[in-house]
């Protein structure tokens, strides 16, 4: 579905008070700083996603998703990986045990421990890497980097998509996706990245960076799909709407989840 005019407006608007606040954080918050406002984004996250799949009541599974998505960022941000493998097979089992230990009759729903997991993996987990980009060499770059490419498309794209989007990307999941949307997605993408490390990441190959904004802007749009799928599992439009003319909060982290990953581990095993 196109968005309307009014939607575009609060979309802006929207931006230009949060897009400041968010720029003074990255370059001039510490890296504790920066990790506690990532850890607000992916609590904000969590609970929308929760609201989502489970809807009211479920007060454990709340409890535990929130209690890692706290704990997940802080062991990336102490650097010690060992801790970060330790914290989510404790998460995995202590899942497990806390469910074994609520069931009350003979018949009972597992699925509740598959939703928790997921929801573990899929946001504090991948939300993480935000944290351990902004400790790499030169951070701050690389972090206006994603911020770049997922942006960039993410504008190019609606645009595209509303004046020539005639068809249909993956109509049963997103009906308002359109392959011209995606074309307009993959070339504002890597437009802006090329511009981007021209100036501000210059020691980088212009091979290395094409790759990654156009890698980058397939994966992020995959994110924006499968968030897209969940909430159409459950019927509904929007993660939630505390972003005025965005939805929720999920629906701004949807690509960025898929893209941080991908650059961070571009950035240490290719670039080097």
């Amino acid at each position: 579905m196109a968005k309307t005019p009014s939607s575009l407006i609060k979309r802006w608007l929207t931006g230009i008070v949060l897009v400041p606040l968010l720029l003074l954080v990255i370059f001039f918050g510490s890296e504790a700083m920066f990790a506690a406002v990532v850890i607000l984004f992916i609590c904000g996250g969590v609970w929308e996603y929760h609201h989502i799949v489970f809807g009211q009541g479920f007060v454990m599974e709340k409890i535990e998703s929130l209690a890692f998505a706290v704990l997940i960022p802080l062991c990336v941000l102490s650097g010690n990986h060992q801790y970060l493998t330790a914290l989510l097979a404790l998460a995995v089992m202590l899942v497990f045990v806390l469910f074994i230990g609520s069931i009350r009759e003979s018949s009972f729903d597992f699925l509740s421990v598959a939703k928790v997991v997921f929801g573990i993996m899929y946001i504090p987990f991948l939300m993480s890497h935000f944290i351990a980009i902004r400790m790499l060499d030169q951070g701050v770059w690389w972090i206006m980097f994603v911020l770049v490419l997922a942006f960039a498309g993410d504008t190019v794209a609606l645009y595209t998509g509303k004046y020539f989007g005639k068809h249909k990307l993956v109509p049963l999941i997103s009906p308002g996706k359109t392959v011209e949307g995606l074309i307009g997605l993959v070339v504002g993408s890597t437009v802006a990245c090329l511009i981007y490390s021209h100036y501000l990441l210059p020691d980088v190959a212009v091979v290395h960076v094409a790759v990654m904004a156009f890698v980058g802007g397939m994966i992020g749009q995959l994110g924006d799909i499968c968030e897209s799928a969940i909430k159409r599992g459950y019927g509904l439009k929007d993660a939630g709407s505390i972003l005025p003319g965005h939805g929720g909060i999920l629906d701004r982290l949807d690509c960025l989840m898929f893209i941080a990953p991908f650059v961070y581990y571009y950035r240490i095993f290719v670039i080097g």
